[in-house]
């Protein structure tokens, strides 16, 4: 693709308005950085296009005059599928943030694409419904980055993926045409499942303007447990106790080991150890229930049992809602505050929940005889075998020495992934961080369909070059 000349660029302009677009600067500089620092970009024109008509509008002059595009939410992207390269304009969706429609009865919310997920869960709570996708970033990450990365989160256990809460979408496709399939039906056996070709796209073959949600019931109640256990095998066994114990009123099962609870200890003005004693690893658990007597009734039962079974060493339940944000803050501040402990490397990994204990023992022993005194730092959602394999820098050690060793150590971990069966991008993506290594990893076959898929719906490659697939 070539840079767009100056009569695009004054039609682009004309076609969002003056509120429309932007070349300041000081404007663009938070929209050309990812929030880790590791990606930077630039563009001729940042867009911020009003409604659907305005980047269906915008879309269609860059696919005449081959204009490449690069997608935006809320930049809040982990893989640089966000950041543009150069040439592209970057699409901003931010000023599209309509609350479309609230439908009670079909418990369903269409939304636009730049609305933050707060937001859009706030509407869904206000009539005691809940839009179950939840991450850590929900305050700044908006609907469109998150159905087209298929954003995972801390609730993927009982309500699965994004994908899975998408009845609909309203895309833009790359010949500026707009598909309408905001439909709210549960069930349309009539071809192909169209949306799930942009969920997890990442903006490679289209925009995605609006969704339609699903929605489930608001939990009246929900109970908070930290539990302290003796190794990471013992907290699968948890999990299948705990999920036989409480069937699908689990919505959470997240685990992280002491070196991370001591890393969050380090950096967070007033945060605490809930035990009297360090053990290895803590597993975070929350269910639900309609009745506040019986949760209450059901979590002591639950804790003695697993307890006499030998699952849990130790327990702290939370009794209000500061105390339960209190023991998500020692999960939640993980990926955060390992900058204050130098370089590290982050690894966004699953492999089958039975293969995790030996996944993590050998990924540790490999790393620590490839790098001498490097810091692993798993933690992640044990419930669906997501594990954030991250690596903090030897203490004491030179960061930017540290961080040249990351595609080493990174292809030392993902190679040990795949020989477990796993997926080097659990709920990240690929980006342009893992474009090039998922070639590795999957099938001539797979990227041959891939790519397919991409020629037929962005035949120009104008949308979002470079990333997730070279076309």
């Amino acid at each position: 693709m070539s840079a767009p000349s100056p009569e695009t660029l004054d039609r682009i302009r004309d076609a969002v308005g003056p509120k429309g677009w932007s070349n300041d600067p000081e404007i663009l500089a938070p929209h050309l950085t990812e929030w880790r620092g590791r990606y930077e970009g630039t563009t001729p024109l940042l867009v911020r296009p009003a409604s659907t008509a305005e980047v269906a509008a915008v879309v269609k002059i860059c696919a005449e005059t081959r204009t490449a595009i690069v997608p935006q939410g809320g930049n809040t992207g982990l893989v640089g599928g966000q950041i543009p390269g150069g040439d592209e304009i970057l699409m901003s969706l931010s000023r599209m943030r309509a609350i479309r429609k609230l439908d009670t009865e079909n418990a369903s919310l269409t939304v636009e694409a730049g609305c933050p997920l707060a937001i859009a869960q706030e509407a869904a709570a206000t009539e005691g419904l809940l839009l179950a996708t939840s991450l850590a970033s929900e305050g700044s990450a908006s609907v469109g980055g998150i159905v087209s990365t298929n954003a995972g989160g801390t609730n993927v256990l009982r309500y699965g993926m994004t994908r899975e809460q998408v009845l609909g979408l309203e895309v833009v496709l790359a010949s500026g045409e707009i598909w309408d399939g905001l439909s709210g039906l549960r069930k349309d056996n009539t071809g192909y499942d169209l949306k799930q070709l942009f969920i997890g796209a990442e903006g490679t073959l289209g925009v995605v303007t609006a969704a339609n949600f699903r929605l489930s019931p608001k939990p009246a109640h929900t109970a908070t447990l930290l539990c302290a256990v003796p190794q990471i095998s013992t907290a699968i066994g948890l999990l299948r106790f705990t999920q036989a114990e409480l069937g699908g009123a689990v919505s959470t099962f997240e685990v992280f080991a002491r070196i991370g609870l001591e890393i969050v200890l380090a950096h967070t003005e007033g945060a605490r150890d809930p035990f009297g004693a360090p053990h290895p690893w803590y597993v975070l658990i929350e269910w639900d229930a309609r009745d506040e007597a019986m949760l209450t009734s059901t979590t002591d039962a639950f804790l003695t049992r697993a307890s006499a079974e030998g699952f849990v060493a130790d327990a702290v339940v939370a009794q209000s809602d500061d105390q339960a944000l209190a023991l998500w803050q020692l999960r939640e501040r993980l990926s955060e505050v390992q900058k204050l402990e130098g370089g590290s490397i982050k690894h966004d990994v699953s492999v089958p929940i039975s293969a995790i204990p030996q996944f993590l023992k050998e990924a540790s022993e490999v790393v620590t005889k490839a790098c001498p005194g490097v810091r692993p730092v798993p933690f992640g959602h044990l419930g669906d075998g997501n594990i954030h394999f991250n690596l903090s820098q030897p203490i004491g050690a030179d960061r930017d020495a540290f961080l040249a060793r990351r595609n080493e150590l990174s292809r030392i971990v993902h190679d040990l992934v795949a020989r477990h069966g796993g997926s080097i991008s659990a709920e990240h993506g690929l980006g342009q961080m893992k474009r090039d290594e998922i070639l590795r990893y999957k099938s001539h076959t797979e990227i041959e369909m891939m790519k397919g898929i991409k020629r037929t719906l962005d035949p120009l490659h104008i949308m979002n070059p470079g990333k997730l697939i070279q076309s």
